[in-house]
């Protein structure tokens, strides 16, 4: 009988444990979801792992990491300020410490990357996100 209840106590434990999110979970549903059109003022550090990013595209310059509760895969934005990275740029790839207004941007110079620390940046969405079964092509 002794077994039986602390099998179920565990039971309540592992599941109130489950049921309460993590602080970074909390804090990424609370971020602002960016809708075409908006102006952001957003924290943009910058990164030059070669590779394949959450998209499936292979890394190049151009492509942005961000939080996909603000703007997900496939958001098309353009950096306004400041003017020696002002262009378009698009959202292909996530990262585990890009959360809420934050951009990291890849760099193929990692020495380029690196001395680029954290800036504040003034970007425009162009378009929040992108579905590939809404472009598919019906035959």
């Amino acid at each position: 009988m002794a077994a039986s209840i602390a099998v179920v106590l565990t039971g309540i434990v592992a599941a109130d444990a489950a049921s309460t999110p993590p602080p970074l979970a909390a804090a990424r549903r609370n971020a602002s979801a960016a809708r075409a059109g908006d102006t952001l003022h957003v924290t943009a550090t910058a990164y030059c792992q070669d590779g394949k990013t959450k998209s499936g595209a292979r890394t190049r310059s151009g492509i942005v990491a961000a939080d996909p509760h603000v703007l997900p895969v496939g958001s098309v934005l353009r950096v306004e300020s400041p003017s020696a990275y002002a262009g378009i740029y698009t959202v292909m790839d996530t990262g585990g410490a890009i959360d809420g207004h934050r951009l990291d941007i890849f760099m193929p110079d990692c020495a380029r990357a690196k001395k680029f620390g954290r800036q504040r940046f003034r970007i425009r969405v162009l378009r929040r996100g992108w579905n590939p079964k809404k472009s598919e092509q019906k035959h």
